[in-house]
């Protein structure tokens, strides 16, 4: 891991340096291939991925007639149920991919599986054995694709921004793109029928474009209406929009070059997806008012004939035989029976995970909050299974807090779960409150929880009997930050950002201090004498709260994306930063904070919890995903000399308040010469210890060098590396 931190720090600050000369390891994989293996897909450094639990918000699903096989996209991940019973799906396998889902298609002739996964790119799995699906390859396109279609050997991707592109899949192992189409719109669903495909273009309408010869897509014809369509059926004649804005279109393509709208159906909510039923009806997925049965007998005056509902949003909708299969959100797939087409009647349900808020990790186990209390086994990083749930009243939970046995989750009020055994946790305890809680925070018997308005204090004590002791009045709104240390509670509210409250008296806390953020407060984390704040878009703020009730602002770092949570260890404050995913922040000079390692993320980085070596990200669509900064727990790889004697430097702990600021290595061979790094890859010092008598001394205490960890490097004139160490300086 040493190695493979200098030769990524030095490659990105210094404009290369030579692989074979700072050869690392990682995992077991040389340097080239754990480069290649983690950039390929997402822009990062200093940071690798190491797994996921990627489960989530549904929005896709596609269907196996022959097998009974459902395939039901969940935030990053889908899960393959048998429907043999309609009225009770049954989980057969999961899917991790490293995107979010947002479509999917199913080759029944070569049972393969194509997966949409926005930024990630398309993923191809191999699930013929449906116990173990095999990831075959992934393709990373230009734009984020939003959908797919398969037709014989071509995989026809809408790729967004980027418009059409063409793959090659009839080598599955290794597609190729062999064509592309750069429609004048956002490319978000696909359809092909014989030698045309249909392009539902966002605000640009319907594409049509002849793919006869797929290496050469040419657009023939189009036809713009009003709304953003968002996906494309075609039977027969007609072509079937579903747009948001609540559009339900039909346009004819009988002459491809001319198509043109023929009639349309308005309605409360937007259609997402659009599905043909059979004879003269078509499904479509409309939004918060779940499943519509459209009957299209009569094209310029297509009718709603049926409808049934769904607990949230519905997004996706595939129709096989009496069934339609209903993608909704955060509650999942819902089975519909549509065999009476003017009385769709939901008869069965599989429940997916929903949006991750929070997180907080413990020993072995992972604990997110979104739809109620997600237990989640992390023991083995590379592979995180669920454990256990416990439905919380609303499923509107927003924060967490582990402490012990107990597990303190904010829904509504304050709700104890006992998790004593991680595979069956059980609510203990319940304290209702005027308003709606936000974040909590446990320090000895009492719950800190950001309400509304308000500062709680709840004493847990009794983890069966919490009861309300005290509360501050904050006249804005909080935004659920809230950080306990000592007497002093660091709260977070949208329009002032940091408030201190005196918690000394927990029956009477009394704000003291308060410091103006720029933007909205999001998360805060305090260690030492300072408060480290995910401000928004004005990112990761540093406040100085030695005296709290005077706090001052004495560095930031404009992170690129929206900062949403924070969590700091030792020198290093992880940040959640929305799309910008995970950015890690040197903060050894709170006053010139650095950023020093990054991973872009597939979705958005909600919340970030640092154990050990590992930093746990919660993804608001995508569940967790686990990273690791690879500055933190470095190890040295086996040190080779040339010389008779071991190179060795005087210390590895070095003081500038003692004046303890010269560094001496004994034992140099006769050429060559030795280089120091910052952790974040400036050179601090070049010495050719040529000719010297195998001693070399540097009093550091004049220079530009501070607090914080170092590497120095040795090597020969033939650039042979010799020795690798570190060591630190403290104040």
């Amino acid at each position: 891991m040493f190695g493979l931190l200098i030769i990524i720090v030095l490659s990105t600050y210094t404009g290369g340096i030579d692989q074979n000369i700072y050869h690392g390891y990682d995992n077991n994989l040389e340097l080239s291939e754990s480069w290649q293996m983690y950039n390929s897909d997402f822009d990062s450094s200093n940071v690798e991925f190491i797994g996921n639990w990627p489960f989530g918000t549904s929005y896709a699903v596609s269907y196996d007639s022959i097998r009974d096989l459902a395939f039901c996209g969940s935030g990053g991940g889908v899960y393959i149920l048998d429907m043999t019973d309609p009225s009770n799906p049954v989980e057969v396998s999961e899917i991790r991919s490293r995107g979010f889902v947002n479509d999917i298609f199913y080759d029944s002739n070569n049972q393969k599986l194509f997966i949409a996964c926005r930024s990630a790119g398309l993923e191809i799995w191999d699930v013929s054995d449906s116990l173990n699906p095999i990831k075959l390859s992934y393709y990373s396109t230009l734009g984020t694709v939003y959908g797919v279609y398969v037709s014989g050997n071509y995989a026809y991707v809408a790729d967004g921004d980027s418009g059409l592109r063409v793959l090659d899949v009839s080598i599955p192992t290794n597609p190729v793109e062999i064509g592309y189409y750069d429609t004048p719109g956002t490319a978000y669903g696909v359809f092909v029928l014989g030698n045309y495909l249909y392009v539902a273009d966002g605000y640009s309408g319907l594409r049509v474009v002849d793919v006869s010869d797929p290496s050469n897509p040419l657009e023939v014809g189009f036809c713009y209406t009003s709304g953003y369509f968002r996906s494309v059926f075609v039977s027969g004649y007609y072509a079937y929009i579903a747009a948001a804005g609540g559009d339900f279109r039909i346009i004819n393509v009988n002459n491809p070059n001319t198509p043109y709208e023929v009639g349309y159906l308005t309605f409360i909510g937007n259609a997402y997806e659009v599905s043909y039923l059979s004879g003269d009806y078509v499904c479509v997925a409309a939004d918060w008012k779940g499943l519509k049965v459209i009957d299209v007998s009569n094209p310029s005056m297509p009718t709603e004939v049926g409808q049934c509902g769904t607990p949230n949003y519905a997004y996706g909708v595939y129709v096989s035989g009496n069934y339609a299969y209903v993608i909704s959100s955060h509650a999942g797939l819902r089975i519909i029976d549509v065999s009476i087409s003017t009385n769709p009647n939901e008869i069965g349900y599989y429940n997916t995970p929903s949006n991750v808020e929070d997180i907080y990790v413990s020993g072995n186990y992972g604990y997110i909050v979104g739809g109620g209390l997600k237990v989640i086994d992390v023991s083995d990083p590379t592979n995180p299974q669920e454990a256990g749930f416990c439905s919380t009243s609303t499923g509107y939970d927003n924060g967490i807090f582990v402490l012990g046995n107990y597990a303190y989750v904010t829904d509504g009020g304050l709700r104890v779960i006992d998790i004593s055994d991680p595979n069956n946790p059980k609510e203990v305890g319940y304290c209702d409150t005027p308003d709606w809680f936000w974040g909590v925070y446990v320090s000895g018997n009492y719950a800190y929880v950001a309400e509304i308005i308000y500062l709680r204090v709840i004493d847990v004590s009794e983890p069966e009997n919490p009861v309300e002791v005290g509360s501050c009045y904050i006249s804005d709104t909080t935004t659920g930050g809230v950080f306990v240390l000592g007497n002093y509670a660091y709260l977070l509210d949208e329009c002032v950002g940091l408030r201190v409250i005196d918690v000394s008296e927990p029956t009477n806390p009394q704000e003291i201090g308060f410091y103006d953020t720029p933007n909205v407060a999001e998360d805060v984390y305090v260690l030492g004498n300072y408060a480290y704040i995910a401000n928004g878009a004005s990112g990761l703020r540093i406040i100085d709260v030695s005296d709290p009730s005077n706090p001052i602002e004495v560095g930031f770092y404009d992170t690129p994306g929206y900062a949403y949570g924070v969590f700091v260890i030792g020198y290093y404050a992880y940040v959640s930063d929305g799309n910008s995913g995970l950015r890690v922040i040197y903060v050894s000079e709170p006053t010139n904070p650095q950023e020093i390692g990054f991973y872009d993320t597939p979705n958005v980085a909600e919340d970030v919890y640092v154990l050990g070596n590992y930093a746990y990200v919660a993804h608001r669509n995508c569940g967790i995903q686990i990273y690791r900064y690879l500055g933190v727990g470095v190890v040295e790889e086996p040190e080779v000399n040339i010389t008779t004697g071991d190179i060795s430097l005087n210390s590895t702990i070095f003081s500038l308040s003692n004046n303890n600021t010269t560094l001496t290595w004994s034992n140099l061979p006769t050429e060559g010469k030795i280089e120091i790094y910052s952790v974040i890859g400036a050179k601090y010092y070049e010495k050719d210890f040529s000719n010297l008598d195998g001693d070399l001394s540097w009093d550091f205490s004049q220079s530009i060098i501070s607090r914080g960890m170092y590497f120095y490097i040795v090597t020969d004139n033939n650039m042979n590396t010799i020795k690798r160490g570190k060591f630190g300086v403290i104040d």
